[in-house]
């Protein structure tokens, strides 16, 4: 019987729970843990499923779900004995940024306070641990009394919120005597917005001194996982972290753990009684390349067409990207020539760089292919 196609899940657990359509991507695990590297950047278009596998490393790393085993039986992971053994055995920090898309700094800001507090309200336990100071209980308070506090013109001092997540790790590492795996989604969005709307320069000094602390000077980090859709260039926000390992879409590694192979799209047409639309299936939605692998497809697009079995543009229809419409519209003739070619389905060579250089963009002609090659509108042929 065809497995109920759950849309716009992005909880893992939920879904193992409940039994829904799953394409299984947890060998992602097993790449990503062999490689041992410390702060990995992995970059893929919005939709394709960043989310979820970062629950997923969440749910299975996080010794919140120990003996937890049950989510991943059945799955590629949990045949491999190694890993059964890894699951559920460390304290894990999630965060997401893809929510924080405020016109000015201050509320930016606030909004990282928020998701700060957030994750120290998950640790909340650690207050009644023997191994923290009266001065380390006291932030808890002092994070969560600042997110109910209405006086706007009360400001959280820069260094305190840089630090924070850094304090929460050694909290963490010396209470359960391990250290700290984080995992930051959708780093970049407050960058676009910051670019967009003009603060990008003292967000940029701001989120430098998040990321040392956290990612670079943090002595009880195990490893790290960002993910996003930009690689915003390293002079920018990562020039201190030479720790940092970049995989965009034109590097081989991780190529089929975001979106969907070719094989893994016809296995749930035939799963879901849809067997006689592979042609056209391939035909509407097959258009992406990451490393040396083509033929990937978004999820996005798949899942709601074995939903709704209705050919639609679903990835196109999800969002629109502001920043690329405006570096289109006020582009120059060459920019829209060049646009016209691709709206005909011709071929274009240009330049890619694929370290956005924000503070570029208004006079760089070629930063808007790589943009958009990021963003997922554009695919590399050679």
């Amino acid at each position: 019987m065809a497995k109920v196609v759950a849309i716009g899940k992005q909880s893992f657990e939920s879904i193992r729970e409940k039994d829904n359509f799953y394409v299984d991507k947890t060998l992602f695990i097993r790449e990503w843990w062999d490689s041992d590297d410390s702060v990995t950047l992995i970059t893929r278009p919005r939709r394709f499923g960043k989310t979820l596998n970062m629950d997923m490393i969440k749910c299975f790393f996080s010794n919140e779900y120990k003996n937890r085993g049950d989510l991943f039986e059945g799955l590629d992971i949990w045949k491999d004995e190694k890993y059964r053994e890894l699951q559920g055995t460390y304290p894990v920090i999630f965060l997401s940024f893809a929510e924080i898309k405020k016109n000015n700094f201050k509320d930016t800001k606030n909004d990282i306070i928020s998701i700060i507090n957030e994750a120290y309200k998950q640790h909340s336990y650690l207050i009644r641990s023997n191994v923290l100071t009266d001065a380390e209980k006291g932030i808890f308070d002092k994070f969560d009394n600042y997110s109910k506090d209405t006086d706007v013109s009360k400001e959280m001092s820069n260094e305190i919120v840089c630090r924070a997540i850094k304090d929460l790790s050694s909290m963490l590492c010396r209470h359960f005597g391990k250290k700290v795996i984080i995992l930051l989604d959708e780093y970049d969005t407050p960058m676009q917005e910051a670019y967009v709307n003009g603060y990008w320069e003292e967000l940029v000094g701001f989120t430098r001194s998040l990321f040392n602390s956290t990612f670079k000077t943090n002595p009880y980090l195990e490893r790290a996982i960002m993910t996003g859709i930009t690689r915003v260039s390293k002079e920018s926000i990562f020039s201190d972290l030479n720790n940092l390992v970049v995989v965009t879409t034109t590097s081989n590694q991780y190529e089929t753990a975001f979106g969907f192979t070719e094989e893994e799209v016809f296995n749930a047409l035939d799963e879901q009684g849809l067997s006689d639309k592979k042609e056209e299936v391939k035909r509407w939605y097959d258009g992406f390349t990451f490393g040396d692998k083509r033929d990937i497809y978004n999820p996005w697009s798949i899942i709601n067409f074995l939903k709704f079995k209705r050919f639609k543009t679903y990835w196109a229809d999800s969002s629109s990207n502001g920043l690329i419409n405006s570096l289109v519209k006020t582009g120059s003739s060459y920019i829209k020539m060049m646009m016209e070619m691709l709206l005909k389905g011709e071929t274009i060579a240009v330049p890619i760089d694929e370290q956005i250089v924000f503070s570029e963009l208004d006079y760089s002609e070629d930063a808007v292919w790589s943009l958009m090659l990021a963003s997922g509108y554009l695919k590399v042929i050679s």
